[in-house]
């Protein structure tokens, strides 16, 4: 079942043309990723098919019966919103269902009104989906319902707008990076949940583990043509790479044949026959296939950094809280030459705020920091580039030197060095603010670099660079004599760069790893499966009782969902109270809190008796 088709879409701004000629459809069932190099029209096409911006020329048609969801970069919200009105407000019926559902237990008194809430979810089988919700906020770290949209970080946001897009069920979900924003934690768990749920996904994404998990196809932008590759990441590597080595036969043979067609037409035949007009006229298809030239220049930098001396960093028993956040708890630990750390842990378990002490930009509540003299810091943060106002590429590099000195005693003009970093000449001279976000990075990560550091710290470098960029990147680190901290949910790239781990644990709990991250996952996934036996064999267990004592089907049904329900409940009752942490209560808000507090507390109460009074029944 055909769900969307793309004819023939074009975009230009001024003279650069995006992209022309591109067509594609997206099917039911199909997870197809979108890859292109950065700059080349990943984000327009996306805004295209969202309705957020218009081809040049094509069309773009939808299926008329299908429900479509978009999760964009940059999400936008109704800041006087909470995170839970801002669910309750989408179109989807189910929603309000729930949300009436929820309001009626809040008023015990309405038997009415309450047994009407109770049957509509009864009709619209809510209960599950009930259940769905809120687990997928809970995993999304979105369990303060009542917090406002104003107060969320852009993280918050981005999530928020990933559970509403997950939420509402669709049938075809656009995805613009859907990774970033999310940690390692969260990102698999999103994996499980594409691979159980029939959603048809359409996404533009950098991290490969997860293209490698998800994705059945591969759309590539490359050099303004499109590709289509029906299989996952590691097929869409090999045949890329067959593709390519075909092309640069295809250009040789044309190379040589338009040598021999060159040769001809300088004798410049006189007698103009038919067959020698055909000759003329396809001199220029033979001309343009033997000059195709490929863009694929790499990164290139001769950094000429200082030797890194005996002593290069030290801890010596670091602390560091935050009210009753903490960060870092006696933590010792003496940097070797070399050293290659990967940093995980679940958000807001401090490696930001690590990574500062690391540097020096914050201190801690005890211990000390102790830096070598020879350690030059090269810091690449989230916050990426601080763009001025009409400044152009080439102004950037040129606040270093119009010359950057290499090894060996040579340099390197600013221009020269941005053509090692993908930069055109003609690029260099487009304003910093007219890049695209993975443009502007890598711009970014040159200047951390061309200062010639010794010792990289980079927190989240792979979020909206290009799968190209990152190849690249990673080659160049390999090769990077210094040591290297990285901070990344980008597990492909963790694997590939890093020699073990720092795992915040969260409560100042560091743990070190000796491995990359997937042997991390692997010794984690062995050490619950004892645990995970017994709890199947118990299932099990209660299941057979259950068949064995045959409860009515409506009572089966009963007890499904008041077990829903105490979930839901208990749920409920941990936001209220979290409620009375605010210390601007009034006495009258802290009396009305009490009596709903006392409301869901008898819901609980009745429901848990008769879920034992049922749940007797099976062992009698």
């Amino acid at each position: 079942m055909n769900y969307l088709t793309v004819e023939n879409i074009s975009k230009s701004y001024g003279e650069l043309t995006l992209f022309e000629g591109v067509s594609f459809s997206i099917h039911k069932d199909q997870k197809i990723a979108f890859v292109a190099k950065n700059g080349t029209g990943k984000t327009s096409i996306l805004n295209i098919l969202s309705g957020d911006d218009e081809p040049d020329s094509g069309s773009v048609t939808y299926r008329n019966d299908i429900k479509v969801s978009f999760l964009s970069q940059d999400p936008k919200f109704d800041a006087n919103l909470t995170v839970e009105e801002a669910i309750f407000v989408s179109d989807n019926p189910i929603l309000k269902v729930i949300s009436n559902y929820e309001k009626a237990l809040l008023n015990p008194d309405d038997s009415e009104a309450y047994q009407k809430a109770f049957e509509a979810m009864e009709r619209h089988q809510a209960w599950d989906f009930e259940t769905l919700y809120k687990q997928i906020l809970y995993k999304l770290k979105l369990d303060n319902l009542s917090q406002k949209i104003s107060t969320l970080s852009g993280g918050q946001k981005k999530r928020l707008a990933l559970a509403n897009a997950l939420i509402n069920k669709p049938d075809l979900l656009i995805l613009d990076e859907p990774t970033n924003h999310l940690d390692l934690e969260m990102i698999e768990w999103l994996e499980a949940f594409f691979a159980k749920e029939n959603i048809t996904l359409f996404m533009v994404t950098h991290d490969r583990y997860f293209l490698e998990r998800v994705c059945n196809e591969i759309i590539e932008l490359d050099e303004g043509q499109l590709y289509s590759y029906k299989g996952n990441y590691s097929y869409y590597l090999e045949k890329r790479e067959a593709r390519i080595e075909q092309e640069s036969v295809e250009v040789g043979k044309a190379k040589q044949l338009f040598k021999k067609e060159l040769d001809w037409m300088r004798r410049q035949p006189k007698a103009r026959t038919t067959k020698s007009k055909s000759r003329i006229d396809d001199f220029a298809d033979i001309k343009h296939r033997a000059h195709q030239r490929r863009n694929d220049h790499q990164v290139q930098l001769e950094l000429n950094m200082e030797r890194l001396g005996s002593k290069i960093l030290e801890f010596h028993n670091v602390s560091k809280a935050f009210k009753d956040k903490t960060i870092l708890k006696g933590f010792d630990y003496t940097f070797k030459k070399g050293e290659r750390v990967g940093i995980i842990g679940k958000n807001g378990t401090g490696k930001t705020t690590f990574l500062n002490i690391l540097t020096q930009t914050d201190k801690p509540n005890s211990g000390k920091v102790v830096k070598g003299d020879t350690v030059k810091f090269g810091y690449y943060t989230q916050n990426g580039i601080t763009i001025k106002p009409e400044q152009k590429v080439i102004d950037v590099i040129r606040e270093f030197g119009d010359y950057i000195p290499l090894k060996k005693g040579r340099q390197i003009s600013a221009q020269q060095l941005l053509e090692r970093f993908l930069f055109s000449r003609k690029k260099q001279y487009d304003f910093v603010e007219k890049l695209s976000g993975g443009e502007r990075k890598r711009l970014y990560l040159c200047t951390v670099l061309i200062q010639n550091p010794n010792f990289l710290i980079l927190d989240e470098p792979t979020n909206d660079l290009d799968i190209v960029t990152l190849n690249v990147l990673e080659e160049f680190l390999l090769d990077f004599p210094g040591c290297i901290i990285v901070v990344s949910h980008d597990r492909y790239f963790m694997d590939k760069v890093v020699d073990h781990l720092f795992i915040f644990k969260g409560d100042g709990n560091v743990e070190d790893f000796p491995g990359n991250y997937t042997d991390y996952r692997v010794y984690e996934d062995s050490q619950p499966a004892i645990q995970n036996n017994t709890e199947d064999k118990k299932e099990k267990k209660s299941w057979k009782q259950n068949e064995a004592n045959k409860l009515s089907y409506n009572e089966e049904k009963e007890l499904k969902n008041i077990e829903s329900k105490l979930n839901s409940l208990a749920f409920d009752k941990k936001e209220l109270e979290s409620k009375f942490d605010n210390p601007e209560l009034s006495q009258d808000d802290i009396n009305k809190l009490s009596v709903q507090l006392q409301e869901i507390i008898d819901i609980i109460e009745a429901k848990e008796a008769r879920w034992f009074e049922l749940s007797s029944k099976l062992e009698d």
